[in-house]
């Protein structure tokens, strides 16, 4: 969101005696409604509201409106030239208003991670914590892809800062920008007269503000269909709306518009904001050109309630101007910060991705009451003397101990402490190392107890849920897993790297997570494996597979072109790929029509394909399964797991296309994850997935001898397990 606490209604920044505009009280009431949006849509609908939209526009007008008034004024020979480039009044004042609320609310957020959320999951909020603290949150969820959707009990709580650190980003970044400019203006107004002029300075300004707006506007449109996810968060996207919003503090249209004409402007723009929400996919569609709907309504009530001396205020102007209104825009930036995270540990203690609408309503009062508790004591004395007494409050013996120095020692302490067990905790989690190679299989017999019925003592399960998510395939840590943005393949070569024969292990992390399984008995075999392997692109011919997690992604399908080029050309013995994937909509799994082309133009070119079935992708009817998360937090192999049915079609569907193409062998290795009816969380004392729906490499290795069984009935050159 942007951030309310520093776009006061009108209130000068300007270290000078700049001239500022009259306070506009109607836009701290549109501030009001656009948190009401913002926390409504969140608790209540689980989308996002054109609120943000407002808050960046409105940002936009007050920050630049006062940078320009500052250069203006700062073309008087009384100011000196480093009073005009001085970035320090400003940015202390940024300081002040923004990180105290911001570092309550981040040790808060800690300390109820501890006590609500799993273990599995403080490392990743932790680094959330210090993302969000340093400014660049935004840029930290854009690698990782988190989308912006509806709040869940797996969501962060943090999530919604990503608003802040991209305000946070522009406040700086315009700072420098800006007051570099008015001092090279003020240069140049040393020499010619004509860059004194208030009218020229503007104009440079327009020039330069409206300009990089447009650049960053293009950029947003451009990225909406190559990475949107990377667009939403992107503060080179986003720029272009406040930037709008600064145009209008530089120029302001004096059109001579009746006042019915202007509340009637106001009235329509307020629906839109209202409404945009439920008729815009924000998260598909924003910064982009639909972003225009909220801004453009933002700035045309900016307009509309601009009036000249001797102009009556437009009525509707006159309601935002309501105390209450007002009030509400008031505790804007508290509530912000406190009602996702509130929603988000709400969720997660109760267990449930949804919050009825009593619920909400009491997460919304909840948010309410601690909002106003932080804007009294914590945002309104550290900002140096708002309406609250408790900033005066002395001590007889200590008359230099005010509330504010306390509070800032305290906020200084319990930011410092909770950076240092964030940092403790990282290094724990480093340490935690993953060895499970060597297992006792008596203790620990994984897939086999399913396989061959082989019994399971009761020792506790490998490996735990914290070192779950580092029991990862060799190709992680050599570093040949090709990342989303790369287009050329990567080439590891494992097994027998002298071995007669070549398997390509072919795909994106599903089919590498069974190198754990391939490697060994590729060694066994005297066969060489070359491993082929992006995140999140599988085999497929398709441009633009709806079936993939990320849409648009032009880099899969540039990669498949190299692979399947350099495939041809070397002719390996053979292909090991994924086959399936979970259905679309509905239970069951399906063979995708993008997966069959590459197959039938491999197999045409004369190289076997073994297709091997996708395993179960753990969910209920809540949503996925994170399994070391849902362990950690108190689950069971059972509570944990998924009913099979669900997960899997009856028969593997690649099976249809194996009995027509005898180049393509269809495994299917279900039955060592999955009994007739189930598929748990733990099988046989090992945890099967490390994640939402990747298998640990400790499982991978149970099912050797199965995926050695079948691998010998389809390639002849491969010799199969002795009999259990």
């Amino acid at each position: 969101m942007a951030n309310p606490a520093v776009s006061g209604a009108g209130k000068s920044e300007s270290s000078g005696k700049a001239e500022a505009p009259a306070y506009r009280t109607d836009l701290d009431g549109l501030r009001g409604i656009a948190i009401a949006l913002v926390a409504c849509f969140h608790v209540w609908f689980g989308r996002v509201s054109g609120g943000v939209d407002v808050f960046l526009t409105l940002s936009g007008y007050f920050f630049i409106g006062s940078l320009v008034r500052h250069a203006v004024h700062s073309q008087s020979s009384l100011i000196g030239f480093g009073e005009t480039i001085s970035p320090w009044p400003r940015l202390k004042r940024l300081l002040r208003r923004l990180l105290p609320a911001l570092y309550t609310v981040l040790v808060v957020v800690v300390l109820l991670t501890i006590a609500i959320i799993a273990q599995t999951r403080w490392l990743n909020v932790g680094r959330e914590v210090i993302a969000s603290a340093l400014y660049f949150q935004n840029y930290h969820l854009a690698k990782n892809s988190q989308d912006y959707l509806a709040a869940s009990s797996a969501n962060s709580p943090l999530q919604h800062l990503w608003s802040m650190s991209m305000q946070g980003q522009f406040f700086v970044g315009a700072l420098l920008v800006l007051l570099t400019v008015a001092g090279i203006i003020k240069i140049l107004g040393s020499h010619f007269e004509l860059f004194t002029r208030a009218a020229v300075v503007r104009a440079i300004f327009a020039v330069l503000v409206g300009s990089a707006a447009i650049a960053s506007f293009a950029w947003a449109q451009h990225r909406l269909h190559i990475d949107q996810p990377y667009n939403y968060y992107d503060t080179l996207s986003r720029l272009w709306e406040p930037l709008v919003g600064g145009l209008l503090a530089i120029w302001m249209p004096a059109w001579r518009v009746s006042t019915r004409i202007r509340s009637a402007v106001t009235v329509a723009a307020l629906i839109v904001i209202a409404t945009c929400g439920w008729w815009i996919d924000g998260v598909a569609e924003y910064p982009a050109a639909l972003a225009w709907v909220p801004v453009g309504a933002t700035l045309l009530i900016i307009w509309s309630g601009q009036v000249s001396p001797g102009q009556d205020r437009p009525a509707v102007n006159g309601m935002l101007a309501s105390h209450r209104a007002v009030w509400l825009g008031g505790l804007s930036y508290s509530l912000y910060l406190i009602h996702w995270p509130l929603l988000i540990f709400y969720l997660t203690w109760h267990g449930t991705d949804h919050a009825t609408f009593v619920e909400g309503t009491a997460i919304l009062a909840v948010s309410l009451g601690l909002a106003w508790l932080m804007k009294r004591y914590v945002e309104d004395p550290m900002r140096g003397g708002g309406r609250s007494s408790i900033t005066h409050v002395r001590w007889r013996s200590h008359p230099r101990v005010t509330y504010p120095a306390i509070l800032t020692v305290v906020l200084v302490a319990a930011s410092a402490g909770t950076a240092g067990a964030i940092t403790a905790w990282d290094r724990h989690i480093s340490g935690v190392h993953v060895d499970t190679a060597n297992l006792d299989p008596a203790l620990y017999p994984g897939a086999r107890a399913l396989l061959n019925g082989v019994p399971v003592p009761a020792v506790d399960p490998q490996p735990t849920p914290l070192a779950a998510a580092s029991d990862l395939p060799q190709t992680f840590f050599d570093g040949v897993m090709v990342e989303m943005d790369v287009t050329a393949p990567s080439v590891g070569v494992y097994g027998d790297v002298n071995g007669s024969k070549t398997i390509a292990l072919v795909g994106g992390s599903h089919t590498e997570m069974w190198l754990g399984a391939v490697d060994p008995i590729a060694k066994a075999n005297g066969v060489k494996i070359v491993t082929y392997v992006k995140r999140g692109c599988p085999i497929t011919v398709d441009e633009n597979p709806a079936y993939l997690e990320r849409v648009p992604y032009p880099e899969c399908y540039e990669w498949n072109l190299a692979v399947m080029d350099d495939l041809l050309n070397t002719k390996p013995d053979a292909v090991i790929t994924n086959s399936t994937r979970p259905a679309e909509s509905g239970p069951g799994d399906f063979l995708p029509q993008g997966y069959i082309t590459a197959f039938e133009e491999l197999t045409s070119a004369g190289i076997p394909v073994i297709g091997i079935r996708d395993t179960p992708w753990p969910h209920n009817d809540q949503g996925p399964i994170d399994t070391p998360n849902c362990l950690s937090g108190g689950g069971t192999a059972t509570s944990c797991g998924t009913d099979r049915a669900s997960a899997l079609s009856s028969v593997d569907p690649a099976r249809s296309l194996a009995a027509r193409d005898p180049l393509f062998h269809a495994l299917d290795l279900s039955d060592g994850v999955c009994s007739a009816d189930f598929c748990p969380a733990i099988v046989g004392n090992i945890m099967v997935y490390r994640d939402p729906h990747h298998l640990t490499q400790t499982y991978v290795r149970t099912l050797i001898p199965e995926l050695e069984r079948q691998l010998a009935e389809a390639l002849p050159w491969i010799v199969p397990p002795p009999a259990q």
